[in-house]
């Protein structure tokens, strides 16, 4: 399936600042540039959520991890690769990053993506993206595309043609929490 106009209409919302609804490596998700302060404002409106809930980071390349995080442990790229499911890894020390994602302890989660489609449109906006589930906060987690509420899908600015007819239901990221000195806590199996 050719996803190359997606990644074009949703480069040039990112870049204007504007808000995706797209298919990740788990669930579809709402997105923006990762960067930008006003555009992940944005992201809290359409979802309805608390400003005190953070959202999950994607990146395209393990490597990238070195750009984001102060004090990764020094096997950190070996232990992305390694892994063999999506995984969300909560890191200290976030670098870049406004505070609005950062929060208070400045802690950001992160997952690198396996998804031709986001690390595609990664790669070419070359910034990380937030992924946050496409729902209103508190609400199930759609499965599918056909499962997001229209106050979702009329919130946002880009919505992506690729896999809105894609039934697979996949889980949600595995969330994990790596300390500086490389000690795993599973957070959600």
């Amino acid at each position: 399936m050719d996803f190359e106009y997606d990644v074009k209409q949703c480069v040039d919302t990112l870049s204007k600042g504007g808000t995706i609804l797209y298919p990740t490596d788990t669930v579809w998700g709402i997105g923006c540039d990762a960067l930008n302060e006003n555009a992940i404002k944005k992201v809290y409106d359409v979802k309805h959520r608390p400003a005190n809930k953070s959202f999950i980071i994607l990146l395209a390349d393990s490597r990238d991890i070195l750009q984001y995080v102060a004090a990764p442990p020094p096997d950190i790229i070996a232990m992305l690769d390694d892994f063999d499911r999506p995984t969300t890894v909560i890191y200290d020390g976030a670098l870049g990053f406004p505070e609005i994602l950062t929060g208070e302890h400045g802690s950001v989660a992160i997952r690198v993506t396996s998804d031709p489609f986001c690390k595609a449109l990664i790669k070419r906006f070359r910034k990380p993206i937030v992924s946050t589930s496409a729902n209103i906060s508190g609400e199930p987690t759609p499965a599918i595309y056909t499962q997001i509420a229209k106050e979702i899908r009329s919130g946002v600015d880009y919505i992506v043609q690729y896999r809105r007819d894609d039934e697979a239901i996949s889980p949600p990221s595995r969330l994990i929490k790596i300390t500086d000195d490389g000690e795993i806590t599973i957070l959600r199996p």
